[in-house]
Parts: C-alpha cells; structure tokens; sequence
C-alpha cells in the first residue's frame, strides 16, 4: 500500500502517459516536435500546418508544396523566431502576412514562387536579422522602400531571382547590413544604375559569390563584372548624349535666343524713346528762349 499523500504507481504512470499523449497531441501530423521546435521538413504539406503548440520559438516548413501562409494562424506564434519555408510554393501575395510575429529574427524564403516585395511584406519585422529570398526566378521588383523598417537587418539574400534593377536607397539606408547576395541576377546595367553599382565598389558590405555579379544587358556589357562595368558605365554616362540630351540643349539654345533677340529689341524701343522724349525737350527749351 502506498503512503499516504503519495501516488499510486498506476496513478503516476496514468498521469505520465497523459502527459506523453498531450505532447503528442500538440505536435501537427507529421512533424516532429521538441522543446520550442517545430520540424515539418519534406513531409509534403499542402497548408500550413494545424496545432502548432503556441509557445514554438522555430518553426521548419522546409520542401514542402505550402502555396500559402495564413496570417491568422502565425500571428498566434507570437515568440516565433525562426521561421524556414525555403523550397515552397509561396507566390504572389505576403503583404501583411507576418503582421503577427513581429519577434521574427530569421526569415527564409528561398526557392519559392515570390513576385514582388512591397513596403508591407517585411514592414512589421522590426527585429530582422538574416532574410533569405534568392532562387525566386519570378522575383523582378523590390520597392524603394521595401525594407525601410528592418533597420536591423544584417544578412539579405536575393541572388538567383528575376531582379533587373534594385535602388540604391533600398539597401544604402540599411545600417546593420554587412552581407548581401547579389550574384546570377538579370542585372541591366544602365546608367540608372550606375549609382547602385558605386554603392557597391564604396561600401563596407560583402558581397559573397562576387565573381557571378555580372551585366546581363546591355549586349555590350554582357558577363562584364560590376567594378569593370563600373569603368565603363562613367565612361558611357558622362561622354555621351542621347536624342532627349539634344533635344534639351536646342531647346536651351531656343530660349537664350529668343530671350536676347527679344532683349535687344527692347532695348532698342527705349533707346529710340529715349531719344525721341531728349529732342522733344530741346525744342521746347529753344522755343523758351526765343
């Protein structure tokens, strides 16, 4: 008989298979779970999983065909703090959809379908350090603004993407960046991105895979890496004018025309007025004296 105050061993196994059982219960199908982690990598989930425990600090979606991420449910992962969903289907649309996980400090969403990124998609990840969005070959557009709020962002990936131009200001104002991947891209080196391409060669950031960071048009610049393209690109920029540039300095040579034909002329109507306005005095002064 056991003492009193004590369990029963039948009582405390009870007890303990429930807690087995609850443990197993809050883990989502197919996934693995232990103390604040999440594992749900290659188990081939159409959505999001359901019963992740609330208190998960990582959470691992990797290679799976997740098409989207619903911002209801993340948001109830308030502690989240790493979230892998590399190798998805995720495209079009994230705006707002990790409005809720503002604790957010690891971010991968590499080899996906993503389109665009707005000022909204990352907007509410204050605390961002390492963002990884390459191998999105539909990736062609990444607003100005995009990470104006992820001021401690450090480590942003988007090499490999359908990426043409990217701003200067878009990177140039983040203060805590140190590596940016950049290589395999589309880029067009133009004279608009001459300034981007000066960032580059000028900043403390480093830019892994260098050698891959390549014109992709114009034909002339094709495979020309960006310090050569650079020399090239100032050259070009400053020499040459197009058709807009004469158009401009006719225009310019029109109006200085114009404007000192115009002054001349009246110059010379107030001269002959003045002129006039003189000899009319004098005939009045000899009418006086005669």
């Amino acid at each position: 008989m056991s003492p009193p105050g004590r369990p029963r061993p039948l009582t405390l196994m009870f007890l303990l298979g429930m807690g087995m059982a609850s443990e197993r219960i809050n883990c989502p199908s197919r996934c693995s779970c232990q103390y604040l982690e999440v594992n749900c990598t290659g188990q081939q989930l159409q959505e999001f999983p359901v019963a992740i425990p609330l208190d998960t600090r990582q959470l691992i979606l990797a290679a799976n065909n997740v098409s989207y991420l619903p911002a209801v449910e993340l948001s109830f992962l308030a502690d989240l703090v790493y979230l892998d969903c590399s190798k998805n289907l995720l495209g079009d649309d994230l705006d707002f959809t990790f409005i809720g996980v503002a604790k957010l400090v690891y971010l991968d969403l590499s080899f996906n379908n993503i389109t665009q990124v707005t000022f909204s998609t990352f907007s509410h990840l204050l605390s961002l350090v390492v963002l990884k969005i390459s191998d999105n070959p539909n990736l062609v557009t990444i607003e100005k603004d995009a990470f104006a709020n992820n001021t401690w962002l450090r480590h942003l990936d988007v090499s490999r993407t359908g990426l043409t131009f990217l701003d200067t200001s878009t990177v140039q104002d983040l203060p805590n960046l140190r590596f940016l991947g950049l290589s395999d891209n589309l880029w067009h080196c133009n004279c608009s991105f001459l300034d981007f391409i000066t960032w580059m060669t000028e900043s403390n950031v480093h830019f892994p895979d260098a050698d891959n960071i390549t014109c992709y048009t114009p034909e002339g610049l094709r495979a020309l890496k960006m310090p050569a393209a650079e020399a090239q690109l100032h050259f070009t920029c400053l020499t040459q004018l197009y058709k807009r540039d004469y158009v401009f300095l006719c225009l310019v040579g029109f109006c200085i025309f114009f404007a000192g034909t115009t002054a001349a002329w009246l110059a010379g109507i107030c001269a002959v007025i003045y002129e006039l306005h003189t000899s009319k005095g004098e005939e009045e002064e000899e009418e006086e004296d005669t």
